[in-house]
């Protein structure tokens, strides 16, 4: 059995001062045993006080602790512990699978085991001294910490904390986690006092709204359990290594978020595609040895098993709304406080729900706020921001967002939907990739929003900031370059050759982007070329045909919406460009060559695209947009002046906005003429349907470039900017605006579509 401070030294207290030992033992076997150790390595008469039991509960000698309390200012307490140590298997002490079939936790063995293991397993066994502290010390700290609780129970919660500190040393980052978070919220006089106004103001009894708000809070918590940690960790691997071959990342980039959280609390935000986005991030967390994230996780997913599982390996459950209901939000904003104050990381999704179309999702800004208020209240000197980059080479839900988009419903979470998103991972669909974004510092963003008289707007561009790095650091797969390659053949069968030549062409442009993939791109090979596309049409994302010697490939209209996810996760890469070609070609209808109208246009087109793609500000935008013609057509100024936009046009190569952009502006088109056609009130179910009819009959009339544009979730984001535009609702002159509207939309739907002529 070892002992991690065996010497006398270690477990004495300062020199001619009364030492208390505080025993948090779970069990009167290891009571015996942490008793022994100390008669055993301190002179005389050593003074002990059993605790009560941090792991267990069990009561401990709650009128002796008071004694050695109120014995004098100067006795110093020393909190001990016994530790268990799961099996060591390749150097790694973790619960395993095989441990799940064993009675217990191997870290919390009871009866005739724990006696077992330090008989024959020493080894396992860990006896531990947590620094001390003076009586004089505690109260102190008990008085500033304005905590309500007992002096005894701040002194045993503060025992268990330190002691929790040291056997991490033993475990692990990875098992740093909070515990009696509702009790230690509870405690907190800032948190009753909010309550109590609460239940004054609401004219409510004060204990009665106290019942509620502990409801609430223990409702929300996390309450991670290191054993299910570990099994979840060994069950997360064993579900993506169904159909994953391999998570991804940079082992630099999680060193730099190690080091970061060693000195901020923070808060990783990752984009969210897949029910699997969670667990992968939780996966690579764990293998590398650090803190589970404390995440947001909807109510909706609060049911049996799926529930009290998750929620013992981190996730905090939130009510879909709570709009009305304040003392929920007084309990949440306790909640997120405290996780901030003790630096445990966070982690939700911005974008609410998945992704149904492969971009980023407009962010919402609720759990932001309140990480922006606790730096407000001072529960931080700063907060820092992750933004997290999770993609996928394929993903199993693609088939369901293209139904959804053709209108279907989304299924309910249950335990049918469980096991069939678990089925569905039983085919191969590639690799995970996770890439971390530059951090952006919540205290340098507050400052810009403090000085501005629109907080919320603030807001929102620290929000938008992080879905914009997100977007800069998320990697081009080849099987992306070859879904816009299908696409921008526009349902067109094409052989292998032809789509290896133009993969080639994208590669090029990518690579004199220097932008960021998951690996070389060099499918220049048409067999390798053929493995990507029999990779796509073993999932129904392709169809194919073999007849005289020749095989082609081609897209149907469902399989358009399929594939185009796989563009629109990296098609943000291509809208500058897209963006430039279309000013440039606005300006030969009027026969300008004005670079500064050009620039007008790149602005207009940026309004119109807002709610699609996260766009920096408007200075940067046009340096962005101009740097990126620049790499084809270095002096596009003096070119425009001498030779005009079509001489630009030239030199910019192969054009990329009827494919990136144009297959968007199809859809707003659609929503455009019906908002045009529309007669009566506003109604966005019945509306969004008439959309999904129009689109189908352009798509007969020739009139869209695929079937990728007749999507709801594409129609929902012209909703958007209509929305924002007071469109949706009759007024005065609203008939006139819908038809601008329509007008502005097909203007530059004309721009965007000038690269078909090719």
């Amino acid at each position: 059995m070892a002992r991690d401070n065996s010497s006398p030294e270690a477990l004495s207290g300062p020199e001619g001062t009364e030492t208390v030992y505080l025993l948090d033992a779970g069990s009167e076997y290891e009571t015996t045993m942490l008793e022994r150790w100390v008669t055993s390595e301190v002179r005389g008469e050593p003074r002990m006080v059993r605790l009560t039991s941090s792991r267990r509960g069990n009561t401990g000698d709650i009128h002796e602790l008071q004694r050695a309390l109120d014995s004098g200012p100067d006795t110093y307490l020393v909190p001990l512990r016994v530790v268990w140590l799961a099996p060591e298997k390749n150097g790694n002490r973790s619960v395993r699978w095989s441990d799940a079939i064993r009675p217990g936790d191997p870290r919390d063995p009871k009866g005739l085991r724990a006696r077992f293991i330090r008989a024959f397993r020493p080894r396992r066994v860990r006896l531990i001294a947590a620094p001390g502290a003076r009586v004089s010390t505690l109260r102190q700290g008990h008085r500033k910490s304005g905590e309500v609780e007992s002096f005894s129970a701040f002194v045993i919660h503060r025992a268990w904390r330190v002691l929790d500190r040291a056997e991490r040393r033993l475990h692990g980052n990875r098992y740093k986690i909070p515990r009696f978070v509702p009790e230690s919220i509870l405690a907190r006089r800032e948190f009753i006092d909010a309550v109590e106004r609460y239940a004054h103001e609401h004219d409510e009894d004060p204990d009665e709204a106290i019942d509620h708000a502990e409801e609430y809070l223990r409702e929300i918590a996390a309450t991670h359990s290191p054993y299910v940690i570990d099994l979840i960790a060994n069950a997360i691997h064993s579900l993506y290594k169904q159909g994953y071959s391999e998570i991804k990342y940079d082992d630099e980039e999680v060193r730099r978020v190690a080091e970061l959280s060693a000195d901020y609390p923070i808060v990783f935000l990752p984009s969210h595609r897949s029910n699997l986005d969670r667990l992968s991030l939780q996966f690579m967390l764990w293998e590398n040895d650090l803190p589970p994230n404390h995440t947001a996780g909807g109510i909706n997913l609060d049911f049996f098993p799926v529930g009290p599982l998750i929620r013992r390996t981190g996730v905090f459950f939130i009510r879909r709304s709570f709009k009305d209901n304040e003392l929920y939000k007084i309990v949440l904003r306790s909640y997120i406080d405290f996780l901030i104050e003790k630096r445990f990381p966070i982690e939700w999704y911005m974008e609410g729900g998945r992704s149904r179309s492969g971009r980023l999702n407009p962010p919402r800004l609720g759990l932001l706020a309140y990480v922006v208020d606790a730096l407000r209240r001072d529960k931080s000197e700063d907060i820092m921001l992750i933004p997290v980059s999770i993609a996928y080479d394929q993903i199993q839900d693609v088939p369901d967002y293209a139904r959804e988009a053709q209108g279907k419903s989304k299924e309910t979470e249950s335990i049918g939907w469980l096991l069939k998103a678990i089925r569905s991972l039983r085919r191969r669909y590639g690799d995970i990739h996770i890439r971390f974004g530059e951090p952006v510092s919540v205290a340098s963003a507050l400052e810009s929003i403090e000085e501005s008289d629109q907080a919320p707007i603030g807001l929102q561009k620290l929000a938008f900031e992080v879905m914009y790095r997100i977007g800069r650091v998320t990697p081009i797969t080849p099987i992306a370059v070859v879904s816009i390659v299908l696409l921008a053949a526009r349902g067109k069968a094409l052989t292998a050759a032809q789509i290896a030549e133009r993969y080639a062409a994208l590669a090029d442009y990518i690579k004199a982007r220097d932008l960021p993939t998951t690996e070389r791109l060099q499918l220049t090979e048409v067999d390798e070329t053929t493995t990507i596309l029999d990779w796509l049409a073993e999932h129904g994302n392709v169809s194919s045909h073999s007849a005289i010697g020749r095989r082609v490939f081609w897209l149907d209209e469902e399989q358009m919406i399929r594939i185009s996810y796989y563009r629109n996760v990296v098609v943000h890469f291509f809208v500058r460009r897209a963006i430039g070609e279309m000013a440039v070609s606005s300006l030969i209808d009027e026969g300008s060559r004005d670079p500064e109208l050009a620039r007008q246009r790149m602005l207009s087109y940026r309004d119109l695209l807002k709610f699609e793609f996260f766009f920096p500000e408007k200075e940067s935008f046009l340096e962005s947009v101009e740097k990126d013609i620049s790499i084809d057509v270095p002096d596009w100024e003096q070119t425009l002046s001498a030779a005009g936009p079509l001489g630009v046009l030239a030199k910019m190569g192969e054009p990329v906005a009827y494919w990136s952009v144009l297959p968007f502006l199809d859809a707003y088109q659609i929503v455009g003429d019906e908002l045009e056609d529309l007669n009566g009130e506003f109604e966005e179910k019945r509306f969004l349907k008439a959309c999904l009819d129009r689109a189908r009959l352009y798509r007969i009339e020739e009139r869209l470039i695929s079937g990728e544009s007749a999507s709801q979730v594409l129609f929902k984001s012209a909703l958007a900017l209509a929305r924002n535009r007071d469109l949706l609702e009759h007024g005065e002159g609203v008939t006139e605006k819908r038809a601008e509207f329509a007008t502005e939309i097909r203007s530059a739907r004309d721009q965007a579509a000038l690269g078909l002529a090719n």
